[in-house]
């Protein structure tokens, strides 16, 4: 017999929809943590050089992508990429931001972090920016971290300087604070757990750790560097670079583990491209600032309590345009149009992913230029042209970028080669089908180019004809 003495009280609930023992689970807390220059080979249980317990036990919490790349080959078009979920030239980033430089990332892209304050977010941003002016040039009036959704902030334009030790260009919230004492990874950490200590224990939170290290010029504890005594000073100062970071993001992981955050929070590790020490590059080729392998597959760890897919290891090849539509299909957020990215959300559930659109990277500083991966191979385009390409973005790469013509194409099939040393592409059965997937990219690249104005205008050795800088300036408006 039912006992009716609740039973408005369960009618109401059953029309509204409601279960009385039904609980909202907040939602996750996340936290990434960003390497700089950190090779694929250069957490221990890859490389085994050097000692990272901390990102050790990271990946044998949670998953870690074999196959992950970061947006670019260098420092600020791979971070404009990861925080923008877009290929980085789309967003103007081209590459390597110097001091005092007119480009930025635009003020009109939305970021994680404003991305996620719609959710009530705390936000927060730690270490090197390098995706504009820091602090605020009225000359440059370039967007701050604030008006990139970040709540708090606290670092560098650029590079530590004058080194990883006691370095004199952080700046908090638009100030500048003169020398630090202590190490930038050390000091980055710090001041990430003092917000966390003081942030609102209510609301979920993101917290942006990039870190600099080990971006040169490393400074590393004379302890550390000891560990390697045996080997040559340069070597053994990196990999005790490396071990400093680990030691840094242990402080932090241990925080939250005392804080009983662990258990609501994602935690991404990565680095924002290959290292410019090739031995650091784990047996892929080349490095920093080149297309092949070793200067975008970087090491990639997720951990979270939602995982629940079984592998401890994932193949399938991801990336920092990935993070962002991950980040909005999970709290349900609707992602920005014209994305790059597609989430990986189904594969930390163990369900079918389907990319929307395959991987992709431009970068005119290196030959190969244009690179596009396509399952187990790597596609990837060459021009003959012997223009000198800039370090810091100028007119004529501007110039170059658009009227590129890709002569030779190359095509690997990573899976069975791993240092991309075997050229498949003469033998190929379908030669034209990968020329149009490259030329076709290239294309769409060049036809919505970002223009940017008042770029330096820096000698050149050689000068591309009269003809083609005509036809450039008359296609855009005499930039």
């Amino acid at each position: 017999m039912y006992n009716l003495k609740f039973f408005p009280f369960y009618l109401i609930l059953f029309l509204f929809g409601c279960s009385p023992t039904r609980v909202e689970k907040p939602m996750p807390n996340i936290v990434f943590l960003l390497a700089d220059d950190m090779g694929y080979g250069d957490v221990n249980f890859i490389g085994k050089a050097t000692e990272t317990p901390n990102l050790n036990r990271l990946a044998a919490e949670g998953v870690y992508f074999n196959n992950f790349y970061s947006a670019a080959p260098n420092c600020s078009p791979s971070r404009a990429g990861l925080l923008t979920g877009k290929a980085p030239e789309r967003t103007g980033m081209y590459s390597y931001r110097p001091a005092n430089h007119p480009m930025h990332l635009p003020d009109e892209e939305l970021t994680i972090a404003e991305l996620l304050k719609t959710k009530g977010y705390q936000t927060a941003h730690f270490g090197k920016w390098h995706l504009g002016a820091l602090p605020n040039d009225p000359k440059l009036n370039h967007p701050q971290p604030a008006q990139q959704g970040f709540d708090y902030s606290f670092g560098t334009e650029m590079n530590a300087s004058p080194s990883h030790r006691n370095p004199i260009n952080f700046v908090r919230n638009g100030k500048r604070l003169g020398l630090m004492e202590g190490y930038a990874c050390q000091l980055v950490a710090e001041e990430g757990i003092e917000w966390l200590s003081n942030r609102n224990e209510k609301e979920p939170f993101f917290a942006y750790f990039a870190f600099h290290e080990p971006h040169s010029v490393v400074a590393s504890p004379n302890e550390l560097i000891e560990k390697y005594h045996n080997m040559p000073k340069n070597d053994a100062e990196y990999l005790a670079n490396i071990d400093n970071l680990d030691l840094a993001i242990g402080k932090i992981l241990t925080y939250l583990k005392e804080n009983n955050l662990m258990e609501n929070t994602i935690v991404v590790f990565s680095s924002d491209n290959g290292s410019y020490r090739v031995e650091s590059n784990g047996g892929l080729r080349a490095g920093k600032s080149s297309l092949y392998d070793g200067g975008i597959r970087v090491p990639g760890i997720v951990r979270w309590q939602g995982i629940t897919t079984e592998k401890k290891i994932i193949e399938t090849p991801v990336g920092f345009v990935d993070i962002l539509p991950t980040f909005c299909d999970l709290l349900e957020i609707t992602s920005p149009e014209n994305l790059d990215g597609t989430s990986i959300l189904p594969l930390l559930k163990g369900e079918m992913f389907e990319r929307t659109n395959p991987l992709y990277w431009f970068f005119y500083r290196t030959v190969p230029e244009i690179a596009i991966r396509v399952g187990d191979y790597m596609v990837l385009g060459l021009d003959d042209d012997t223009l000198p390409r800039t370090h810091s973005f100028a007119l004529r790469d501007l110039e170059y970028i658009s009227s590129i013509k890709i002569k030779d194409y190359e095509l690997y099939n990573l899976k069975n080669d791993f240092s991309q040393q075997e050229d498949l592409f003469k033998n190929h059965e379908d030669k034209e089908g990968l020329k149009l997937l490259i030329d076709n990219k290239l294309n769409q690249l060049q036809t919505n180019i970002y223009l940017w104005k008042d770029l330096p205008k820096y000698h050149e050795r050689r000068r591309r004809t009269k003809s083609k800088m005509a036809a450039f300036n008359k296609k855009n408006g005499g930039i």
